[in-house]
């Protein structure tokens, strides 16, 4: 929304990605957005994609699991895996996540 303030005071391009310290290219793209849509198309959105599995209340249970080492979850070892933090998640949420392929 900065930038759009800029824009309408007449700023250059260059001058503009000095300010916030971004790229002349982000700049060149809100200044279309800006001349095409308004100001109002520059707001943030909120993000987009897959929702997340875990709420903030299970995300700070497993937190508090995974600090207490690996050891007090039964593991030999008190070393961290993803297999093991999985099945730590899944212990502590009832909430099983999708292993990654190799």
């Amino acid at each position: 929304m900065r930038a759009a303030e800029l824009f309408d005071q007449g700023r250059s391009g260059a001058e503009i990605a000095r300010m916030p310290g971004v790229s002349d290219e982000s700049v060149r793209r809100w200044k279309r957005v800006w001349e095409k849509d308004g100001a109002d198309a520059l707001r943030r959105r909120p993000a987009t994609g897959r929702p997340p599995k875990l709420d903030d209340a299970q995300v700070e249970r497993v937190r508090t699991a995974l600090e207490q080492g690996a050891q007090a979850h039964g593991f030999e070892a008190d070393l961290w895996t993803l297999e093991r933090v999985g099945t730590v998640v899944t212990r502590v949420t009832a909430v099983t996540l999708s292993k990654a392929s190799v």
